[in-house]
């Protein structure tokens, strides 16, 4: 599938009804004369924006907080100029991103090039602002972050919980589409799962959903479209009311997937449901890491074999280098038993903490889940339902409710 990104159009109401909501403050650094006059007269003319400072240095050699020369509170919105020095504009946008990821960033150049956009939006720029600037392309952006903002505010934020496998074979679409079943099903959350898999991915498969029709880094190609009704053509609904957006379905050549892209696709989701799960490929990169930083909690899924737990020891070390909250990342024993030439006391020696979960071995069982694509009818009430439930019953059981105990799930407790 091929989307052409479309440039949203704003009516004389449209820009009534945003003026009549508190000004989004801004900020500029480097910006040229003309490019910040505009900007006063946008201002006053259109109370959408209120002007703090324009910054004529991009400080890169300044060790300062980049958040004490932003102002405080930071603002909503920070144009950099790029024209004056890209490579000094991209670094301040990295810091600025790192440091205030809730300040939008526009880059503002008379570049158009592909290439030069890529390179702004990989930097955490979300906006690219071709001069002249002219008040439709300024009103659209404003309105995406002033939409954004209201969204935030007006839904709950849902956790973003990712699944990365220490080597491929570890079973992790397997766990994630069961999990992900049980909380939809048992506990009746809001869920979604993501298969970031860039090619063959096997949620969809092991779901029983065939034939999808686009997958998740189309719709990354599409963040200007972003909206609920856009949304919803990406969308596979399984049976017990989970959602999986897929991976391709096949070999399709490399794209170009810019980070800030996924993190505000997942930003989007996140005001949509009450768990997003995403099944990360295996192996730790700067490519995914600013996902692997928005994540609530993230679940390095491994088994008792001496490569898998060599490769979970990396992959500790990596994500305490990039200053990942300890608290956050769990450690998931998948296909566990008792006898394991591993032992546990052995993995959690090396790894230096403990495992927090443990999935039993149940291969027969599990592999028929996949045949039928159901994981919560045919997975019924064996050892490995009852402890995923468990699992998914800690962070998904409602106060004061109890799982359904419609269907074969509810034998458990009869």
């Amino acid at each position: 599938m091929s989307i052409m990104p479309v440039k949203d159009m704003f009516n004389s109401s449209a820009r009534d009804s945003l003026s009549r909501h508190k000004p989004l403050s801004v900020v500029g650094i480097c910006v040229d004369d003309e490019t910040w006059r505009f900007l006063q007269l946008f201002a006053e003319s259109l109370a959408m924006i209120q002007l703090r400072l324009c910054s004529g240095d991009y400080r890169v050699q300044d060790h300062e907080s980049v958040l004490e020369y932003l102002g405080d509170p930071t603002p909503e919105i920070c144009l950099v100029d790029f024209d004056k020095d890209r490579r000094s504009a991209a670094s301040v946008a990295e810091r600025i991103h790192a440091s205030a990821p809730e300040t939008a960033i526009f880059a503002v150049s008379h570049q158009s090039q592909p290439d030069s956009i890529i390179e702004a939006m990989r930097s955490g720029c979300s906006e690219y602002l071709v001069k002249p600037l002219n008040r439709e392309q300024l009103v659209t952006a404003i309105a995406r972050v002033a939409a954004r903002r209201r969204d935030k505010k007006e839904s709950s934020k849902a956790q973003l919980l990712g699944f990365i496998g220490a080597k491929g074979g570890c079973g992790v679409t397997t766990v994630i589409t069961q999990f992900g079943a049980l909380l939809a099903n048992s506990y009746s959350r809001k869920t979604l799962i993501v298969d970031l898999h860039p090619e063959f991915g096997d949620a969809a498969l092991y779901l029983g959903l065939t034939k999808p029709r686009y997958h998740f880094f189309e719709l990354l190609e599409n963040t200007e479209r972003m909206d609920a009704d856009f949304l919803q053509s990406f969308l596979m609904h399984h049976s017990s009311g989970l959602d999986l957006i897929p991976a391709p379905d096949g070999s399709e050549p490399p794209r170009e997937v810019i980070p800030s892209a996924v993190s505000q696709t997942c930003g989007f989701l996140r005001l949509r449901y009450e768990f997003v799960l995403v099944d990360l490929p295996p192996g730790l990169n700067d490519d995914n890491f600013e996902l692997l930083r928005d994540c609530d909690q993230l679940y390095l899924v491994t088994v008792a074999e001496v490569s898998a737990v060599r490769n979970l020891v990396r992959q500790i070390g990596y994500l305490r280098r990039k200053d990942i909250a300890p608290e956050k990342i769990q450690v998931v024993l998948n296909r566990h038993q008792n006898r394991s030439a591993v032992t546990d006391a052995q993995i959690e020696k090396v790894i230096g903490q403990k495992i927090f979960w443990r999935v039993p071995n149940q291969y027969a069982q599990v592999m028929k889940t996949i045949h039928e694509g159901d994981p919560v009818a045919q997975l019924s009430n064996s050892e490995v339902a009852r402890n995923l439930n468990e699992w998914a019953g800690a962070i998904g059981r409602k106060p004061g409710t109890e799982e359904k105990k419609s269907g074969i799930l509810g034998l458990w407790n009869r």
